[in-house]
């Protein structure tokens, strides 16, 4: 079912492209030059006491979740310089200046990897002053992003559509679990997260006092209600997806490997996994891509995230994340219409890898991408001109 890359365009004309972004802070503690700065979401307290990561943190004081969906310096300029090699590119970040220096600037296009600061819409606020500016840009539109950072609804369209998902329940007060506990074991989350954030070893609950404790730390920690998810025992991947309507193409598909994850911990790709086990100088080899899989099974997922990539109505790319149920049927867990894209094969980023296995180095992937969100704004731009993708050779 995958289609092949030659559908893929790139974008031969030159462009004036602002590569728009929130910039990961290196701590907690450290300063940016806009002093009214916040991190994205809600402040976490420091430590949760009583849980998996009062000693983690001690131990790892730069282990902290409160920037995780912000990219770093070194991902912001290696997505600038991969656009560069075409187009004149400058940098804006997503902070309350954003609107002014857009309206200012006027590029012809927003490369947007911004992931907001603040509420539970904050994916959405770039792509809506870009849309009241009529600037085009990059990515799945306000309302999209919106709905897939709110695990719920999401959820509720995807059931809606008979497109499976697991059981769940959105849960206020840790008293209140009785839905919730008929799931067991489950996965506690916080319902307006994503990159992991607030998803930990221990969030894994087996018990209703540790589903009350697990709720009452993610009302804590992140102020926003909890996510409570049926536990699926068997194996997960994840879908990098490229494309609009019938150029959308599924690259190699990647799965998460948890038995190279310490002995004694749970089978889930935590904040832990994510950020801390699997470093760039020591990693993991945590995952595996292309997935060994049965071509049956490759062909149910494939046609699972292209059905929920259509029904959420994503644009250019989205990488949705997908876990087996215990008779070996595959679920969607849920979908990342702005997904992380690490530039160093080492970091072990999903999209990147995927696009490696099939073919697309680094640079290529991201002029795809605004190649392809460009096609979509054929009508406003005709002077643009583009050629084929091809596969270049990855040394």
């Amino acid at each position: 079912m995958t289609n092949n890359l030659i559908d893929l365009p790139v974008l031969t004309t030159p462009m004036h492209v602002a590569l728009v972004y929130n910039q990961k802070k290196e701590d907690e503690t450290q300063q940016s030059d806009d002093d009214s700065a916040e991190p994205p979401s809600t402040i976490r307290r420091d430590k949760p006491s009583g849980t998996f990561l009062t000693s983690l943190i001690s131990d790892h004081h730069h282990a902290t979740d409160l920037y995780a969906e912000w990219d770093s310096r070194k991902t912001i300029e290696a997505v600038r310089d991969a656009l560069s090699e075409i187009h004149d590119v400058v940098l804006v970040e997503a902070d309350e200046f954003a609107f002014e220096r857009l309206r200012g600037l006027r590029p012809d296009i927003v490369f947007n990897i911004a992931e907001g600061m603040r509420g539970v819409s904050r994916e959405a606020q770039i792509p809506a002053m870009l849309e009241f500016l009529q600037i085009p840009y990059t990515g799945s539109d306000p309302l999209t992003l919106a709905i897939c950072l709110d695990k719920s609804r999401a959820k509720e369209i995807l059931a809606y559509s008979d497109i499976p998902t697991p059981r769940f329940a959105v849960v206020d007060d840790p008293k209140r679990v009785n839905g919730a506990a008929s799931h067991l074991p489950c996965v506690v989350k916080p319902l307006h997260e994503g990159s992991s954030k607030g998803i930990y070893n221990s969030s894994v609950v087996r018990t209703r006092k540790e589903l009350e404790e697990q709720v009452a730390f993610v009302l804590d920690a992140y102020n926003q209600p909890a996510l409570v998810e049926e536990f699926l025992s068997g194996r997960e991947f994840t879908v990098a997806m490229l494309g609009n309507d019938d150029t959308l193409t599924v690259l190699p598909i990647v799965e998460i490997k948890f038995d190279s994850l310490p002995g004694d911990v749970n089978p889930i790709y935590s904040f832990e996994a994510k950020w801390i086990w699997d470093r760039s100088d020591a990693p993991l080899k945590i995952f595996e891509c292309p997935a060994n899989i049965p071509p049956g099974l490759r062909n149910e997922i494939e046609g699972m995230c292209r059905r929920a990539y259509s029904v959420l109505r994503c644009r250019d790319w989205c990488r949705i994340d997908v876990r087996l149920d215990s008779s070996g049927r595959p679920q969607i867990l849920e979908l990342n219409p702005l997904p992380g894209i690490l530039p160093k094969p080492e970091d072990n980023s999903c999209f990147p890898k995927a696009a490696r296995a099939a073919g697309l180095s680094y640079n290529y992937l991201i002029q795809t991408v605004l190649a392809i969100a460009a096609r979509r704004y054929c009508a406003q731009m005709p002077e643009l001109s583009f050629q084929p993708t091809h596969k270049e050779r990855i040394s």
